[in-house]
C-alpha cells in the first residue's frame, strides 16, 4: 500500500463517518417507504446485476458443488498439425470444473506449436432495483410501472389457469419466438486477454428488430478480434459487428444489417427482467451442443446465486448475482432467452454445471439499460473501484463484527434481503486501494443503506470521474471512505501488439482480478516465434526487454524498436501462476518472418492495423568475438580430444510445415570445416529448412546460422555460420578415422568404444562401453507426416549414457560413429526419440564434393523402404542354393522390399513389395547403404527374387532435393506447399501437387473444414495441379472478404468434398515464403492477393 493512500485512509477513519445506527428515524422510514415502493412496482425483483462468463471457466460455488462451463461450443478439429505446447508456458491453477469440450466434445487444443503460433492460434428508462439508493421515478413513472405491474398480473393469471380464464400456450409463443432466435457460428482470428484464438457456435436473439440488434453473451461477442455471422430459423446468414461487450457482466451485442434479410421479418424480443420468480416455468431456446435450435424446459429454483468460477486466468463474472435452474443446456446455448410462457426473455443463458443438469442465467436489469443505450449509439458509462463484493448471509456478517443494531435496521430496511454485500478483494493500486478491506461489510453508498450488487453497480456507472463515499462496517466500527470511480472501459484492453506470430496486450481488469495483482502491464496472450524463443509463454507480463522497462503496451513497443535484428537480449517477466518467481531468460529478436503491428479496435468492433517500427537490421559486419577453449581435464580422455570441434545447436521453426508439430529443437553438432564454417547435426536437431540456427561456440559464443543441407535419406544436417565472426577463437575440425570414414571398417557388436557427447545441462559426458547391438533402424511413419530415419544400420550400446547427442570414437580420439537422436512415433501416435549411433562413413560423399567442388552432391534413391529376411525364409520363396552361399555369413540376412516410399516414380513402377534384392550392378548386396542411397543419375540394375524366379531390372533413380520445400503459400489461415517425401509414401497417388500442411486456428481454412493432410484440385470449379496454378487461379477470381470461393479437396484416403471458403484479406492476408539464400535465414516473403 502507498504511502499516499495510507495518509488518505488515515485522513478519513480520523473524519469518522457516518454510521448506519446514526441514521435518524425519519431517514429510515424514508428508506423503507421507499424500498416497498419500489418492490412494489418492480415486483419484489432481487438485486440481480448483470454479468458475463468466459468460456471455460471453473464454478466454486459449494451449494452447487458442480462444476461449470460456458455454453459455447468451441470447434478446433483438423488443426493437427498446427498449434504451440502451452505445457512450455505456465500451468494454471488445477480448475474445479471441465468445458463441455473436455466433457466429450471437441475442445480447443494448446500447445506449443498450436496455441501460441499465430502463424500464427470473443440512459434513460434504467430499470430500478428494489433498494433505497435508486433514484426515486417521478409520479406518472411509478403510474406507468404500476400499470405495467398489474398487466404482468393478469398474465399470470392466464399462465397458471385460474378458473375462468383460458390458460396460455407454449406452442405460439415458441414459434413466434424461434424466428428472432439465430445459431452464431464465430471465429475468434487472434488470441487476446482471457482468450484464445479458434471457432465456436453460440446462440443471440433480437432485441430490435429495427436497429439489427442481437443480445448474446460477452464471451461470445467476445473481446478478441472475431468475425461472426448469425443465420436465422430460415437459413438466411447475415454478416455480424461485436458493436458492444461488457467489461464485467456476461452480455454483449451485435449489431446486423436488417435490409440484408430478404425472406423474413424477426420481431424483438422484450426484455422484462422484473418477471423472474422462484418456481417460474421457462423455456431455454437456442444452439445446444451444436444443434441448429433445441428448446430446453426448465423451472427458476434461484435468483440470488453467485456468479459461477470458470477458472484461474480465464474469463469470470462478478458483482452480481445469477438465476439458477434444472436445465441441462450445453456447448452452443449460451446467449439463448430464457422464456417465460409469453415469449418475453427474463434472464439470458450463460453457463452450467458440467457434473448435473443446473444452468446459470445472467439477469437482465442492467442488460435493459445498456441495450437502450447501444440502441440509441450513446456510449455505455461503466464505473469500478476496482474491488470485488461478495452477498454474505447475516449469520456470516455477525462473524465477522456486524452489530446487532446495524442488523436489526438493515433487516428493517430490506426485509426481502438475507444478507448484505462485503469487501472480498480490492486490488492493489486501485482506487480502493488503503481505503477499503477484505471483511469490510458495506452499509451505505453516498449516504444511503444498501444491500444488493445492483444498487451499488448503478451509483458507481452514475459516478464516472466522480467520487462515491461508500460506508462500511469493520470491526466493531463504522467508517466512510471517499473513493474516485475509475472508468472501467479505461482498464480493458481495445488493442494489442503482433510480434513474431506471437500477441501481447495490456493486462486487464479480468486477468488482474483473477490473481490479485495491479492492472496494467505487458500481458503475453500468444507467445509466438520470438517470445517464445525466451520461452516467454502465454500467461506471462513482460517487465523488461533489452534492459528496457516495459510498464505498458507502448514501452514495449519501443523498446522492441530499439533493439537489433538477429539479436540476443535479456527479457524479464513473470508467470501469473508463479508470481512469487520471477525470471530472466534469453530472447532472439527475430521479426522477420512475421508482421511487427498494432491493432486497435472501432466502434463497429474491426480491429484497424498499423505497422510499427521494428527492431533496426543488423549491421553489415560485426567485430570477431573472442572466448577461450573449453579444456576438458586428462581424467576425461579422450573426451578432450573432440570436445574443440563439439558444439550446441539451436533451431527455432517460425511455421508449422513440412510435418512439424513442435517448434524449438536443440542438439549437439560438429564441427567438420572450420574454415567454412560447417556444422553436422541430426536431423532431430534440425529437422527442415525453414527456421532460425543459431551455433554456440565453446560454450560462450552464440552465432547466427542458417541450414545449408537436409540430406534426404540419413539423419544429418549441415548448417552454416560465419567464421569471420568468431575470430581467433581456438576450434578444430573434427577427426574422423580413416578406415571409418571410407567404409573399409565400422563398429560391430561386442567391439570397444569411447562415448564423447553433450548432457542436458551441456556438460561433457565421457563413457567407455561396448557396442551391443546393430541392426536396422525400425522407425513409423508419423502423423503428421515428416522425416523419418530408414533404410540404415544403427548401433546401440551398453549402458547408453544420458545425453543429448555425440559421438563414438577410439582411445585416440578418431570418431568412429556418430551418437544421434532419431524420432518416431509409437503405435498410439505420440512422438518418440531414441539414441542411436551411424557410421561415419554416412558423411562420405558429402564431406568429399565439399572438399572437391565446395558443393553439395546430388543424392538418389530408388524410393523404397528396405527390411531385412533370413536365409530360411528366402530359401523358402525359393532362393537357389547357389544365391544362399553368397549370403555375408556374420549375418545371414538379405533386404527385401518392405514398402514404396513414392507411388508415381520409375522405381515404383518396376519395383514390388516383396521382392529381395540379390544384385546391384552386377555385385551381390550385402548391405543396405549399397541401396539406400546413390550417387548417380544411371540407372541401376538389379537382380531380384520374384514369385520364386529371379528377375533383372534396369531401374532409373529419382533425384531427391536435399532442402525439399522451397516454397510455402499462406491463404486464408492454411499453409499450402508440394508435397514433400513423406507425404508420398503414405498415399496410393497424388491428387495434386497442392498440399495442406497446417490450418490455423481462428483463420476460414479452420472454420470451413479446409484440413491438414488434404489436397486442392479445383477452385471454383477451375483445375490447379500446382501451387503455381492454385495462386493464379485466385488471382483470377479475386479475393474480396465477403466473397465464398468453392474449393474440391481429397484427403488421404482418396475421399472428395467439396468446400465453401468465406475469404478474408482483413484479418488472413495471403503471402508466399520463397527460398532465396541471401535473404535473413535463407527465406524471403512475398505479399499479394
Amino acid at each position: 500500500m502507498s504511502q499516499k493512500a495510507n495518509d488518505n485512509a488515515n485522513q478519513q477513519h480520523q473524519h469518522q463517518h457516518q454510521r448506519l445506527g446514526d441514521l435518524s428515524a425519519e431517514e429510515g422510514q424514508t428508506a423503507a417507504r421507499r424500498s416497498i415502493s419500489n418492490d412494489k412496482n418492480i415486483d419484489n425483483t432481487n438485486d440481480n446485476t448483470n454479468d458475463n462468463t468466459n468460456d471455460n471457466t471453473n464454478d466454486n460455488d459449494s451449494s452447487a458443488g458442480e462444476c461449470t462451463a460456458h455454453h459455447r461450443t468451441t470447434s478446433d478439429d483438423g488443426v493437427a498439425a498446427c498449434r504451440e505446447n502451452a505445457a512450455g508456458g505456465a500451468q494454471t491453477a488445477k480448475r474445479l470444473s471441465i468445458t463441455y469440450a473436455e466433457a466429450g466434445g471437441a475442445g480447443r487444443r494448446r500447445s506449443l506449436a498450436y496455441s501460441d503460433l499465430m502463424a500464427v492460434f470473443y440512459p434513460p428508462g434504467i430499470v430500478s432495483q428494489p433498494t433505497v439508493t435508486d433514484v426515486p421515478f417521478e409520479s406518472a413513472e411509478i403510474q406507468q410501472q404500476q400499470e405495467e405491474q398489474q398487466q404482468l398480473g393478469r398474465l399470470e393469471r392466464l399462465a397458471i389457469g385460474e378458473p375462468g380464464v383460458a390458460m396460455a400456450s407454449w406452442e405460439p409463443t415458441l414459434e413466434r419466438a424461434i424466428k428472432s432466435i439465430v445459431s452464431i457460428k464465430a471465429q475468434c482470428v487472434r488470441s487476446f486477454d482471457t482468450e484464445t484464438s479458434g471457432t465456436y457456435t453460440a446462440t443471440g436473439f433480437v432485441v430490435d428488430a429495427e436497429a439489427g440488434l442481437i443480445l448474446s453473451n460477452r464471451h461470445v461477442v467476445n473481446p478478441a478480434p472475431i468475425v461472426a455471422q448469425a443465420i436465422f430459423v430460415n437459413y438466411e446468414e447475415v454478416e455480424l459487428e461485436p458493436v458492444y461487450r461488457d467489461p464485467v457482466h456476461d452480455f454483449g451485442v451485435f449489431r446486423y444489417d436488417p435490409k440484408k434479410l430478404r425472406f423474413m421479418q424477426p420481431e424483438s424480443i422484450r426484455l422484462v427482467p422484473q418477471k423472474a420468480k422462484v418456481g417460474m416455468e421457462i423455456r431455454v431456446v437456442g444452439n445446444d451442443a451444436g444443434e441448429k435450435l433445441s428448446i430446453l424446459a426448465g423451472t427458476l429454483a434461484r435468483l440470488d446465486r453467485p456468479a459461477p468460477e470458470y477458472g484461474v486466468g480465464e474469463y469470470n463474472d462478478f458483482n452480481t448475482f445469477y438465476l439458477q435452474a434444472a436445465s441441462g443446456t450445453s456447448g452452443g446455448s449460451s446467449g439463448s432467452p430464457v422464456l417465460d410462457i409469453f415469449g418475453d426473455a427474463v434472464a439470458l443463458n450463460a453457463g452450467g454445471a458440467s457434473k448435473a443438469a443446473s444452468s446459470f442465467y445472467l439477469p437482465l436489469d442492467r442488460v435493459v439499460r445498456a441495450v437502450d443505450l447501444v440502441r440509441r449509439g450513446l456510449h455505455v458509462d461503466r464505473g469500478t473501484i476496482q474491488t470485488e463484493f461478495e452477498h454474505l448471509s447475516y449469520d456470516e456478517l455477525r462473524r465477522l463484527g456486524l452489530a446487532t443494531d446495524v442488523e436489526t435496521r438493515m433487516r428493517a430496511t430490506f426485509p426481502a434481503s438475507q444478507g448484505m454485500l462485503a469487501v472480498r478483494m480490492a486490488l492493489p493500486s486501485g482506487p480502493a486501494d488503503g481505503s477499503l478491506r477484505a471483511g469490510d461489510i458495506v452499509v451505505a453508498v453516498n449516504g444511503q443503506p444498501l444491500a444488493g450488487f445492483a444498487a451499488l453497480e448503478a451509483e458507481l456507472d452514475g459516478a464516472v470521474g466522480g467520487t462515491v463515499r461508500i460506508g462500511v462496517w469493520r470491526g466493531t466500527k463504522a467508517y466512510d471512505a471517499r473513493i474516485k470511480v475509475q472508468d472501467l472501459h479505461a482498464i480493458t484492453p481495445s488493442r494489442f501488439v503482433e510480434i513474431g506470430g506471437g500477441v501481447v496486450n495490456e493486462l486487464s481488469y479480468q486477468i488482474a482480478r483473477s490473481y490479485g495483482i495491479a492492472v496494467g502491464g505487458v500481458y503475453v496472450a500468444s507467445s509466438g516465434h520470438t517470445l517464445g524463443s525466451g520461452s516467454v509463454w502465454r500467461g506471462s507480463v513482460v517487465q523488461s526487454v533489452g534492459g528496457v522497462a516495459t510498464p505498458d503496451l507502448d514501452a514495449f513497443v519501443r523498446a522492441v524498436g530499439g533493439l537489433r535484428e538477429g539479436s540476443r537480449v535479456p527479457v524479464r517477466f513473470f508467470e501469473l501462476a508463479h508470481l512469487y518467481r520471477p525470471k530472466m531468460m534469453i530472447m532472439s529478436v527475430a521479426t522477420h518472418w512475421h508482421a511487427f503491428r498494432m491493432a486497435e479496435r472501432d466502434a463497429a468492433g474491426l480491429w484497424c492495423y498499423r505497422s510499427l517500427q521494428g527492431p533496426q537490421p543488423p549491421p553489415i559486419s560485426v567485430a570477431p568475438q573472442l572466448a577461450s577453449a573449453w579444456q576438458l581435464p586428462s581424467s576425461l580422455a579422450p573426451g578432450d580430444s573432440v570436445w574443440p570441434s563439439m558444439v550446441l545447436v539451436d533451431f527455432h521453426i517460425p511455421y508449422l510445415i513440412d510435418g512439424m508439430k513442435s517448434t524449438r529443437f536443440s542438439g549437439p553438432g560438429l564441427i567438420v570445416d572450420s574454415r567454412r564454417g560447417l556444422v553436422v547435426c541430426d536431423r532431430d536437431t534440425v529437422p527442415i529448412s525453414v527456421g532460425d540456427v543459431s551455433v554456440t561456440i565453446a560454450g560462450s559464443l552464440v552465432l547466427g546460422a542458417a541450414v545449408d543441407f537436409l540430406h534426404p535419406v540419413y539423419n544429418f544436417a549441415v548448417v552454416r555460420y560465419d567464421p569471420q565472426q568468431i575470430g581467433a577463437t581456438p576450434v578444430a575440425d573434427v577427426r574422423f578415422h580413416p578406415d571409418y570414414l571410407s567404409g573399409e571398417r565400422r563398429l560391430e557388436q561386442g567391439d570397444s568404444v569411447f562415448v564423447v557427447a553433450i548432457g542436458g545441462d551441456q556438460s561433457p559426458v565421457v563413457r567407455r562401453t561396448r557396442v551391443a547391438s546393430r541392426a536396422m533402424v525400425n522407425t513409423r511413419e508419423c502423423l503428421p507426416p515428416r522425416f523419418r530415419c530408414l533404410n540404415v544400420e544403427g548401433i546401440k550400446l551398453n549402458d547408453q549414457p544420458s545425453c543429448q547427442g555425440g559421438v563414438l570414437c577410439d582411445a585416440d580420439g578418431l570418431v568412429t560413429a556418430l551418437w544421434t537422436s532419431v524420432s518416431s512415433q509409437d503405435s498410439n501416435g505420440k512422438d518418440t526419440t531414441s539414441m542411436t549411433g551411424f557410421d561415419v562413413s554416412l558423411l562420405r560423399d558429402t564431406l568429399s564434393a565439399l572438399a572437391n567442388s565446395g558443393a553439395y552432391p546430388d543424392v538418389y534413391s530408388l524410393d523404397v523402404e528396405l527390411w531385412t529376411i533370413r536365409a530360411a525364409a528366402a530359401r523358402s520363396l525359393g532362393l537357389s542354393p547357389e544365391r544362399i552361399a553368397q549370403i555375408d555369413s556374420s549375418s545371414n540376412r538379405l533386404l527385401y522390399v518392405l514398402g514404396m516410399l513414392a507411388t508415381d516414380t520409375p522405381a515404383s513402377k518396376l519395383l514390388h513389395t516383396g521382392d529381395i534384392i540379390l544384385e546391384k550392378n552386377g555385385v551381390p548386396v550385402r548391405g543396405v547403404g549399397q541401396i539406400s542411397s546413390i550417387s548417380s543419375a544411371d540407372p541401376v540394375r538389379l537382380v531380384v527374387l520374384r514369385d520364386s524366379e529371379e528377375v533383372v531390372l534396369s531401374v532409373p533413380p529419382t533425384r531427391l532435393d536435399a532442402m525439399e520445400t522451397r516454397r510455402v503459400v499462406h491463404w486464408s489461415g492454411a499453409l499450402v506447399q508440394e508435397p514433400y517425401r513423406a507425404v508420398l509414401e503414405q498415399v496410393r497417388s497424388l491428387p495434386s501437387s497442392i498440399y495442406v500442411s497446417c490450418t490455423l486456428y481462428g483463420s476460414p481454412a479452420n472454420c470451413y473444414g479446409l484440413r491438414p493432410g488434404m489436397w486442392i484440385t479445383e477452385v471454383e470449379g477451375f483445375p490447379v495441379a500446382t501451387v503455381a496454378d492454385f495462386i493464379a487461379t485466385l488471382r483470377n477470381i479475386g479475393s474480396t472478404s465477403s466473397h465464398y470461393v468453392r474449393l474440391t479437396v481429397v484427403n488421404r484416403n482418396e475421399v472428395t468434398r467439396m468446400l465453401s471458403l468465406r475469404l478474408d484479406s482483413h484479418y488472413w492476408p495471403s503471402w508466399e515464403l520463397v527460398r532465396d539464400p541471401a535473404a535473413p535465414a535463407g527465406w524471403r516473403s512475398i505479399h499479394y492477393l
